[in-house]
């Protein structure tokens, strides 16, 4: 008596035909590690400059042109303290003032957009009234204006009222925030149903109450996040600021910074100070990595629930 051996697995026929081998790798597993590619080389667009400004801040004037270690990697000659300590003194310490000055434009600017966005964001998801349509569409229209083409008639503007080289020609500007409006109306109307609302009113409860005590805490991811790009958008803020001010006393650091750098450009080497900017701009960026790393968990929120990814 003979036995045939068994068929091996590959070669097995099946009810449905000869069954086919498994792939090595599945298409959907092909699509992840390319996307896991396309991300790591959109990490390294974004982190590079970071690294960047990071290893030359720690390098001296000399060092950043003729450094031992190449521009992304630090010198022999550690610097980073000796150019804070300079920053702290040069010229006066006119950068702790810009520093001051970029504080004072954020926030008071940031602030400002953001009670201005909630409120008009309340208004235009919970009340119905003459020409709302219209005014948002006009609203929606002004988002896609670059703010850098309202910079001159904005000047004018300030230039015939008396308040330019004044803190008010940039805080006055920064107040208006259409896209932060458009953030709360739409959060608003979704986060706070009407019904809500409806009951607190039939409670007793006014209008100022209802917002107050009911609207407001329940705004406080999108709050946050106007809040956040408001302050963000006031303190890069250089155009403006540019054209309006010419008095060094009250630059921000984003202009104050580039003083610096034209004086390099034309300075002999008794006015060099690239040092001084390359480390005066990475001290200028660590309150915001501060501020987005504590508020983080609010601004995701805000923008996820929004429908604005």
């Amino acid at each position: 008596m003979t036995t045939s051996p068994l068929p091996l697995i590959d070669d097995a026929i099946t009810e449905s035909g000869p069954r086919k081998k498994r792939p090595d790798v599945l298409p959907g597993e092909r699509k992840q590690v390319g996307m896991h590619i396309l991300l790591t080389i959109a990490a390294l667009y974004f982190l590079l400059p970071i690294w960047w400004l990071v290893v030359a801040g720690t390098k001296s004037t000399q060092g950043l042109f003729n450094g031992t270690g190449g521009p992304l990697w630090f010198d022999q000659n550690f610097a980073l303290f000796d150019n804070i300590a300079q920053l702290a003194t040069y010229n006066g310490g006119i950068y702790v003032r810009w520093l001051g000055n970029s504080f004072l434009y954020a926030f008071a600017g940031g602030v400002g957009a953001t009670v201005l966005a909630v409120l008009a964001g309340y208004a235009f998801a919970k009340y119905r009234f003459r020409g709302r349509s219209i005014s948002f569409m006009v609203l929606l229209a002004s988002v896609m204006v670059p703010a850098t083409a309202l910079v001159i008639p904005t000047y004018v503007l300030f230039n015939n009222l008396g308040l330019t080289n004044t803190v008010w020609a940039v805080i006055l500007p920064s107040l208006l925030s259409p896209f932060g409006v458009y953030l709360m109306r739409v959060y608003i109307q979704d986060a706070i149903p009407d019904e809500l609302l409806d009951a607190a009113r039939v409670d007793g409860s006014g209008e100022f109450r209802t917002f107050a005590t009911i609207a407001l805490p329940l705004m406080r991811p999108a709050i946050v996040t106007v809040l956040l790009l408001s302050v963000v958008g006031g303190w890069n803020n250089y155009f403006l600021p540019l054209a309006m001010l010419s008095d060094q006393t009250l630059l921000p650091v984003t202009v104050g910074l580039n003083t610096w750098q034209v004086q390099s450009n034309s300075a002999t080497a008794g006015g060099l100070v690239w040092n001084l900017v390359t480390s005066g701009s990475l001290v200028s960026v660590i309150p915001l990595i501060i501020a987005f790393l504590l508020l983080q968990k609010y601004w995701q929120g805000g923008l996820s629930m929004g429908s604005i990814k």
